[in-house]
């Protein structure tokens, strides 16, 4: 009987050791969640804080890009005020766009031959147009002449023939127009603003549309000049893609 107690008496105790360990890995388990609970609201408060700068330096240098621009707009709508009505040209805020759009004074009716009138207006506006950016150097990634067309193509309806005919002469106008440029003496010694002028014939892809939808083949026949910076790349360190410019067909005339 005293026998049958004392092993009674061992189980029991060993079982109650049982207990006590099970009790003490729980408590370590949780001791073990709770602080890596921790380390994850440390770490999301880390991510979170970092967010918060980034997206704060994004917006102090979209900032700052757009009071550049605003700075670029305003020195060239000073400088051509007045020129602009009598040139029949345009300034664009948004996209920096200085617009001829007098077809029949730009150029020869089907031909890259620069007609007297505008050899007489590039040579006035090209080297004060050089002048006014020249202070934006640093951030100016391109300044391009851009050719436009119409669709309408002599002796064709086939519309990718025209696209492809206007294409051609589009790139030889904007040529001929930086050729003329690159011969005007007071351009010479313009190295910066020589180094990033480029001529891009655009064919009849941005069309100027009225208000009814339909093509204005007149005001598709323009030639633009147009101010690319790349001052969020400068100051982000980091490939930032330029916006694109609103097509004229959103926008009407």
């Amino acid at each position: 009987m005293f026998a049958w107690l004392a092993r009674r008496r061992r189980r029991r105790g060993a079982g109650g050791g049982n207990e006590a360990d099970h009790g003490s890995h729980w408590l370590a388990v949780a001791d073990l969640m709770a602080a890596l609970m921790m380390i994850f609201l440390f770490l999301a408060l880390l991510h979170m804080v970092q967010v918060e700068r980034e997206s704060a330096a994004h917006t102090e240098v979209r900032n700052e890009a757009a009071a550049l621009r605003a700075a670029i707009y305003s020195v060239l709508e000073e400088e051509f005020r007045e020129d602009l009505p009598r040139w029949n040209a345009e300034l664009d805020r948004d996209s920096l766009t200085l617009r001829f759009r007098e077809p029949e004074v730009l150029f020869e009716r089907s031909s890259a031959t620069i007609r007297p009138r505008f050899e007489a207006i590039l040579a006035d506006f090209m080297p004060r147009y050089a002048e006014q950016l020249r202070p934006f150097s640093e951030v100016i990634r391109e300044v391009r002449i851009e050719g436009h067309t119409s669709s309408e193509w002599e002796g064709s309806d086939d519309a990718l023939e025209a696209y492809f005919g206007n294409m051609d002469l589009s790139q030889r106008r904007t040529r001929a127009v930086l050729e003329y440029a690159y011969e005007l003496d007071a351009l010479q010694e313009a190295d910066w603003f020589r180094s990033r002028v480029a001529a891009v014939g655009l064919s009849s892809s941005r069309r100027v549309l009225d208000e009814q939808g339909e093509e204005d083949r007149q005001a598709s026949r323009r030639v633009e000049f147009s101010v690319l910076t790349d001052f969020e790349t400068r100051l982000l360190g980091e490939a930032a893609r330029e916006p694109e410019a609103e097509p004229l067909e959103a926008r009407g005339r």
